[in-house]
Parts: structure tokens; C-alpha cells; sequence
């Protein structure tokens, strides 16, 4: 999945250069930091490795990622077993099948 790059994690190269520890200290934080040059991002400043505790849980704590709503359900109930769907048979008569 594609990142978002806002102007907040975009620096560009003079800036980079006058501020070098503060980007690297937001890389090191886990913020992935965008280089740009004449406004054409070109490179990108991130963590080597991700950051500990990056659990589901975490992201939820961290406003990241938003909780189901529902309760998960065991796997094995809710897929249904496959059914043969040979070529030339209507879709009404599939969904008949299905039901």
C-alpha cells in the first residue's frame, strides 16, 4: 500500500543539509522523511528496521489503525466449502446453487 506524503514528512535537500540531525532523529522516531529536489521527491530517510511493538495493538494505541468493530469469526465456519461451476451454466442457476 502506497504511503501518503504530506508536507510534514517532506524535506528538501537544503533544508536537509541544514537540519540533518532533527530529519534523522524523526527518522530514527519510525517517521519516514521524503527528500525532495526542486519539489520531485528523490530519496527517502526511514528506520532500519521496524520499530519494536509495531503489533496491531500498538497501531491501534497509536491512532494508526481503527479496531474492528465485530468480533472476529473462527475461519473454519465461515468459508463455505467450493462448489463445481462448470462453463455455459447461468449465473441465476449459481446463485440458485449457492443458496
Amino acid at each position: 500500500m502506497p504511503q501518503m506524503h504530506t508536507a510534514h514528512n517532506k524535506v528538501g535537500t537544503r533544508e536537509l543539509r541544514a537540519n540533518l540531525a532533527t530529519a534523522l532523529r524523526r527518522a530514527a522516531a519510525g517517521e519516514r522523511v521524503i527528500v525532495t529536489e526542486s519539489g520531485r521527491p528523490v530519496a527517502q530517510l526511514g528506520p532500519v528496521d521496524a520499530p519494536a511493538g509495531t503489533t496491531m495493538d500498538e497501531l491501534v494505541a497509536r491512532g494508526l489503525v481503527v479496531p474492528p468493530r465485530r468480533a472476529p469469526r473462527d475461519r473454519d465456519t465461515v468459508t463455505p466449502t467450493p462448489i463445481d461451476i462448470h462453463s455455459g451454466m447461468r449465473f441465476d442457476q449459481i446463485v440458485r446453487d449457492l443458496r
